[in-house]
């Protein structure tokens, strides 16, 4: 929109600098109680056909340890997906690449982690993810998100099943009000 801007952008950009502006003395606390889970937790998530000009979907993944976010990512799909499913699915597989890259990370820093534990709200792609048949609602999707359920096998990576009421990655994926919001960002271990 840099080449044609219109007051709505204008708007929304404005909006942006006074998220900033209002919350600059948040950070991130290590050892918060909010989450106290062993080793590192990710959660992935996705909007269906959420950009309203392209109808991609945007995907968003956030890892927790020791109460607190260490890598988190939000991003709109390279590609349209034809389903709730292939949307999460694709978000999944984003999350994958991260988990694997932590757990080497903690490997080489001489931490033990297990199969890490990924957090998803829809439970077709978790399905999708555990068992490797592949039918004709999932054919179309692209290899190239299938080594998610490579890794799931490998048992590197374990997906399970949250509400989407406990969804932190919500916030990298959407708008959301604002007791949600702050659920999220309680959940990442944020404090101001």
């Amino acid at each position: 929109y840099m080449s044609c801007p219109t007051t709505e952008h204008w708007q929304a950009a404005k909006g942006v600098v006074r998220y900033l502006a209002g919350t600059t003395s948040y950070g991130i606390m290590f050892g918060s109680t909010s989450n106290n889970a062993t080793g590192v937790v990710g959660y992935c998530d996705a909007d269906y056909a959420g950009d309203v000009d392209t109808r991609r979907s945007t995907g968003g993944y956030v890892f927790i340890m020791n109460g607190a976010a260490v890598s988190w990512q939000s991003k709109r799909q390279a590609t349209v997906a034809a389903s709730t499913t292939e949307a999460e699915y694709m978000s999944a597989a984003s999350a994958v690449k991260e988990s694997l890259w932590l757990r080497q990370l903690l490997t080489d820093l001489g931490i033990a982690q297990g199969p890490v534990s990924m957090l998803a709200d829809n439970q077709s792609a978790i399905k999708l993810l555990k068992n490797p048949v592949s039918s004709m609602r999932s054919k179309h999707i692209d290899v190239a998100h299938h080594f998610a359920r490579e890794r799931v096998a490998r048992q590197e990576v374990a997906f399970v099943f949250v509400a989407t009421d406990e969804q932190i990655a919500d916030v990298m994926t959407k708008a959301l009000p604002k007791y949600k919001h702050v659920y999220c960002c309680d959940g990442m271990g944020m404090v101001c």
